[in-house]
């Protein structure tokens, strides 16, 4: 990754590395590399991460009025 510095604006240069690194997910990596998982714990950790992308989804859906809401039947199936 290449960050130019351009007329010595060295805060500037370095508030645009730590954007760029935060997008492409660096920060994120450390921070779960910090420490060794056992193979049992991420499988936990990446099924519970999931089930939160899941809830987010259908709150997200629900807020804006489109998709199924949990627990009730969707309108296409058949009793």
């Amino acid at each position: 990754m290449e960050i130019k510095v351009l007329s010595r604006d060295i805060e500037k240069a370095l508030r645009t590395l730590k954007k760029k690194l935060q997008l492409d997910g660096l920060f994120g990596e450390l921070k779960k590399r910090r420490h060794d998982e056992k193979p049992s714990d991420k499988k936990k950790n990446k099924q519970l991460e999931a089930e939160k992308r899941r809830r987010k989804a259908l709150r997200r859906a629900r807020q804006s009025g489109s998709g199924p809401r949990p627990g009730r039947p969707s309108p296409t199936s058949v009793a």
